[in-house]
């Protein structure tokens, strides 16, 4: 039970702690609000409360303490259970009293509560204990040595680097990685206070020292910065080396100095590298704010290995212009497949409406694979300026174009480009070009609606059979009463391939015009008195569809249709969609309905589920006895298992 109960309050404690992280770095409340709170918390810790409790008290007095907070938070340092949790606090708390507090703990602890000490010490960056951490760099201990090397790099100053400096050529193994910490520390403070020189000669002793790789690694990278465009030698030298890793501090830093002198230097430099490292630093180029890279990636893209290209290519879809189409032009008219797609993909990617304007104006010049790339670029990028050229390319020599200003039609065009299209159709013998006509016909029938009717005319008129079809397909996505019309008249004029394409689109036909409710009647004469099995097969799931998706049709109107069909809903297949109309017209007349429809046993199990749906409602015209009495028949005839639990749990819901 205890373990337990401390589980429990250190759980709470860390979601206190949590809730509250981000306050110490806000604004410190007012001082009369400050002085209240922060008397109450000086009296927990001063309590018997629970460690739990005092360790949320350090952590608020982050907030709210003072110096007047700092001698109870003080004893706490040697507490191994509140340590950490009262560093906390003196670490926020302003004034010379913390620092003093922290200062006086350093001849008083020894092991981690020393290392802690220490380690708050350089979050303060207290330089009156320069002297007594330069003490500890001595220390026995290895994890205090550490602590109080970098602590005196976080310190910075002349003294703190001496000391550092001294201690790095014989620090022990343990200890010299911290050392060499503390010095590249030392040098950042050098460059914040604007002593690059002392910097740089910090770094390169760093550089030259026995110290980890990573020490080393660091140390280049602030050697080359502190030397600004003189550190362009070694950063090159970094970026030749075999070793990845000083490669890789090479790329790094490549993105970090500034100047367009090392821009350029760096842009020479890419010539001279491998082909496997001109990609890495043609991308560390690109992230450099400088107008210098942008000449340096054309060039890039426009010649040398496929993989640099391509680099280049890419970061053209970030960093480009409409001065980089004529490059992404070339390379995406070149006999290369994928530096094609990478190149128009960057096309289309490209921002700007000036580049719009530019690929438009190169449209009516452009011959053979550039005027190809560019019909095609102008449909993804939705150039709807450039419909008038791409139409006349409608009747090109070449295939690759027609087909090109075909597909960009069908993506940008219009209600007059559907003219144009079924005069292609008709006049195109190429069986295999028909199909993606058609697609082009079909999407702006269906973008552009009853606006393309009269235009596609000339297709439902036609005594070609296959484009006859195509000009219904179209009509089928239209819809609307005069779509409708042409193809009821299809059904009972034209010829039997015909009328039978024509049945079909008419047993899918959609409700979305008010007039095409009248589908309905023409699909129930399909349904009842066409001469062709086949029709009335489609004419019957045609009618059932569309009185289950009729929205304007009551419950009871629905039943009604039903009903009317009822003697020629006879397959399976048809007596399921019935079923499924019926389970959605919940009414006394679908439950009769489903009654007679469950004694096919082909169907059986599907009319009981629908009519525990139906009974499990509170439905008008149907007592509760008489739901009672469907539930209960349900329960007892059904076969599967699943029914008959839903039936009888329904049956135990109607009171």
């Amino acid at each position: 039970m205890i373990l337990k109960k401390r589980y429990f309050s250190w759980c709470v404690i860390l979601i206190i702690v949590a809730a509250s992280a981000g306050a110490v770095a806000q604004d410190r409340p007012a001082a009369d609000v400050r002085d209240a709170k922060e008397r109450d918390l000086i009296a927990v810790l001063q309590s018997n409360a629970p460690t739990g409790e005092k360790a949320i008290t350090c952590k608020q007095l982050a907030i709210y303490g003072t110096e007047q907070s700092v001698p109870t938070l003080a004893p706490l340092l040697a507490d191994k259970e509140l340590a950490s949790w009262a560093r906390i606090a003196l670490e926020a708390i302003p004034g010379p009293a913390a620092d003093a507090a922290l200062r006086n703990a350093l001849g008083k602890l020894q092991g981690r509560l020393l290392v802690g000490v220490i380690n708050s010490i350089g979050v303060r960056r207290d330089v009156q204990a320069v002297d007594a951490l330069v003490q500890k760099l001595n220390d026995a201990n290895a994890g205090v040595a550490s602590a109080a090397a970098v602590a005196l790099g976080h310190i910075g100053g002349e003294q703190a680097t001496r000391a550092l400096s001294q201690s790095l050529a014989d620090a022990p193994a343990g200890v010299r990685s911290a050392v060499a910490e503390g010095c590249i520390l030392c040098a950042e403070w050098f460059l914040a206070h604007e002593k690059a020189a002392e910097a740089v000669k910090l770094y390169d002793t760093i550089r030259k020292a026995d110290v980890p790789d990573q020490r080393h690694l660091e140390a280049i990278r602030g050697a080359i910065l502190a030397r600004q465009s003189a550190g362009v030698p070694l950063l090159i030298e970094q970026l030749r080396s075999q070793d990845k890793e000083r490669l890789g501090i090479g790329l790094r830093t490549a993105r970090e100095l500034g100047g367009r002198d090392v821009t350029e230097a760096l842009a020479v430099e890419l010539a001279r590298l491998t082909p496997d490292r001109r990609p890495l630093l043609l991308l560390a180029l690109a992230d450099r704010s400088d107008s210098a890279v942008l000449p340096t990636v054309h060039k890039a893209a426009q010649s040398g290995p496929k993989d640099l290209r391509i680099t280049a290519i890419n970061i053209l879809i970030r960093l480009g212009d409409v001065s980089c189409v004529p490059v992404l032009l070339e390379a995406a008219t070149e006999n290369d497949a994928k530096l094609e797609q990478e190149a128009t993909e960057a096309l289309v990617r490209l921002p700007g409406k000036d580049v719009d304007a530019d690929l438009l104006a190169r449209l009516p010049q452009a011959r053979g694979k550039l005027q190809q790339v560019l019909i095609e670029l102008a449909g993804q990028r939705q150039i709807g300026e450039a419909l008038p050229a791409i139409a006349s390319s409608l009747h090109d020599t070449d295939a690759g174009i027609r087909g090109a200003a075909v597909e960009t039609i069908g993506i940008i065009g219009q209600d007059q480009q559907t003219a144009d299209l079924v005069k292609l159709l008709q006049e195109t013998n190429n069986s295999k070009e028909r199909p993606g006509i058609e697609k082009a016909l079909l999407s702006i029938s269906g973008r552009c609606g009853v606006r393309c009717i009269p235009h596609l005319r000339p297709l439902t008129q036609s005594r070609d059979s296959e484009l006859h079809m195509i000009g219904l397909h179209a009509l089928a996505i239209i819809g609307g009463p005069d779509a409708l019309a042409a193809v009821k008249s299809a059904i009972k004029s034209a010829e039997p391939p015909v009328q039978d394409e024509a049945v079909r689109i008419l047993s899918t036909w959609p409700n979305n015009w008010p007039g095409d409710a009248e589908a309905g009647q023409a699909l129930l004469m399909l349904a009842t008195s066409a001469e062709k099995m086949p029709h009335q097969v489609l004419g019957l799931r045609g009618y059932l569809r569309h009185i289950r998706g009729n929205k304007k049709l009551s419950n009871e109107q629905k039943v009604a249709n039903i009903e009317d069909v009822r003697s020629h809903i006879k397959r399976p297949e048809e007596q399921r969609q019935a079923i499924a109309v019926l389970a959605e017209a919940p009414s006394a007349g679908a439950l009769e309905l489903l009654t007679r429809l469950a004694e096919d046993p082909a169907v059986a199990e599907e009319a009981y589920l629908a009519m525990v749906r139906i009974a499990g409602q509170d439905i008008r015209g149907v007592s509760k006895d008489q739901r009672r009495q469907v539930l209960t028949t349900v329960a007892e005839k059904s076969m599967n298992d699943g029914t008959k639990q839903r039936a009888r749990k329904t049956l135990r819901g109607v009171r």
